[in-house]
């Protein structure tokens, strides 16, 4: 049994990378919860079904934070869907849900992104600011091909494989075309030996660009302050949520949660009887 179940999680894998197109970093992270899980979940047959009883593997793990548990077990009844979809009948035991506390995005303020910029070279200069002015994820800024970038336009690949057109600014294009003039680049936009610059790679020259001014900061806040700049711009939430990739708008009404709350952070430091000063 385990043996199949294995194999499954194989072709599991490859149906999530050629099919909905997730990204590697996702891939990984599925790949540890679901051969982690392997080793504590008890596999039963009854009546001609598979049952998963994750009370063993939800005891092993209990100690993580909530977030963490919650990713695992997303995992586990995703690939559990496939196998129903694929020949197998499974169902899960102990697969009650865990209430995870909702976290606003921490986007890095316009200010601190333009001092990091003028500490960084050409080409660190034109990572964040892609990242900052098209608010891509890293995974989409690695594919990014030459063919890609127009004049005033940039098609993405985004999650699911699925394709959407942001604009360009002019500042960004000349700050690409003068990348490009002294690049030997053959299809994407940053390459190394021929091949796409990794994620890692990408992730590391950020959070380098932003400690050199005292920062802590992840491509991902990138495109939390881009969707906020919007936002708190007054473009329409529809605009955003198509520009972001977001499948549901529900994703990007997160961020008008966060300018609520950094209205309200901003009207106790001000308002005389908050007692701020006192």
């Amino acid at each position: 049994m385990k043996k199949l179940i294995d194999t499954k999680r194989k072709e599991f894998l490859k149906y999530l990378e050629d099919i909905r197109g997730y990204s590697d970093l996702t891939l990984k992270s599925y790949d540890e919860s679901l051969q982690e899980a392997a080793l504590h979940v008890e596999l039963i047959e009854e009546d001609g079904l598979i049952v998963f009883n994750l009370m063993p593997y939800r005891i092993k793990i209990a100690h993580l934070n909530s977030k963490t548990i919650s990713k695992k077990l997303s995992a586990i009844r995703s690939f559990v869907e496939y196998l129903n979809d694929n020949d197998l009948s499974v169902i899960l035991k102990a697969d009650d849900s865990i209430k995870v506390a909702k976290t606003l995005p921490k986007p890095i303020t316009h200010e601190h992104i333009i001092e990091a910029l003028a500490h960084a070279d050409k080409k660190e200069k034109l990572i964040v600011t892609l990242l900052y002015t098209l608010g891509l994820r890293i995974s989409e800024l690695s594919s990014l091909a030459l063919v890609d970038v127009k004049d005033e336009w940039v098609r993405v690949l985004g999650k699911g494989n699925k394709h959407r057109d942001i604009p360009l600014l002019a500042t960004t294009k000349e700050l690409l075309d003068d990348y490009l003039s002294t690049s030997l680049q053959k299809k994407f936009i940053f390459e190394k030996n021929g091949e796409k610059l990794s994620e890692n790679t990408l992730r590391y020259i950020v959070t380098k660009v932003f400690r050199r001014v005292g920062l802590k900061a992840t491509p991902h806040q990138l495109r939390h302050s881009y969707a906020s700049e919007l936002l708190n711009a007054n473009a329409p939430i529809s605009d955003v949520s198509e520009l972001l990739g977001h499948s549901s708008m529900a994703t990007t009404q997160i961020y008008t949660k966060l300018g609520s709350a950094l209205k309200q952070q901003n009207y106790n430091s001000a308002h005389p009887l908050c007692g701020v000063n006192k």
